[in-house]
């Protein structure tokens, strides 16, 4: 029996902790990422808002978008370091990306007591730009129809997300989109800075 996925686990864990919570709004208000808490010393907040979702829409995009990239990821890591480490280093790749992609807004709101933020959407940025670095020119499906290579869509979402945080008036937390999606790469690329030279020859070699 095969076992369970470092992915798939963080997905599970994810859904179970997103619908206690939509059915215990004590558990939203308690863990949510919400800086100006922070500030006072609530600190696990930078971690436990990415376990949190806001409906069963929010949910579902998240995991599935982290279920299909995740499990690639997390091959690519265990082929790079090993299938243990590989294993460990994707996991904290993941988490800390997570608290990255909230510090980002920590430092933006720290002083608005109006502002909070939850879901894993950062973290997922990350893992998904990690795909863009290894495979740049793979297809990515805008809406599940519209075909566009991975690194100009990466680029339009990391424009998208800068233009969007500078315009507000969503309740989308843009930086950690952003942040979330430049950490993974980061992240990564100082695991295995060779991936940034491949990146360059995959670029150069444009697909017939």
């Amino acid at each position: 029996m095969e076992h369970l996925s470092a992915t798939v686990i963080l997905v599970i864990l994810t859904f179970i902790v997103s619908y206690k919570a939509f059915n215990n709004p004590s558990i939203i208000h308690k863990y949510r990422h919400y800086p100006f808490m922070e500030t006072k010393g609530e600190n696990y907040r930078f971690l436990t808002g990415g376990f949190l979702h806001g409906g069963w829409l929010h949910l579902l995009i998240n995991m599935f978008v982290l279920w299909q990239f995740g499990e690639i990821v997390e091959f690519m890591y265990q082929q790079w370091f090993g299938e243990l480490l590989g294993v460990v280093l994707y996991v904290l790749m993941y988490l800390s990306c997570i608290v990255a992609a909230n510090f980002s807004t920590f430092l933006k709101h720290r002083e608005n007591p109006h502002f909070s933020s939850i879901g894993a959407s950062g973290a997922v940025s990350g893992v998904v730009f990690i795909f863009i670095l290894v495979g740049p020119w793979e297809m990515l499906y805008l809406y599940g129809i519209l075909p566009i290579p991975a690194v100009i869509a990466g680029l339009l979402f990391l424009w998208y997300s800068s233009w969007a945080s500078q315009k507000g008036g969503d309740l989308i937390d843009h930086d950690a989109h952003y942040y979330g999606a430049v950490y993974g790469l980061l992240f990564t690329l100082l695991l295995k800075p060779g991936l940034a030279l491949d990146f360059f020859h995959l670029l150069v070699d444009l697909p017939i």
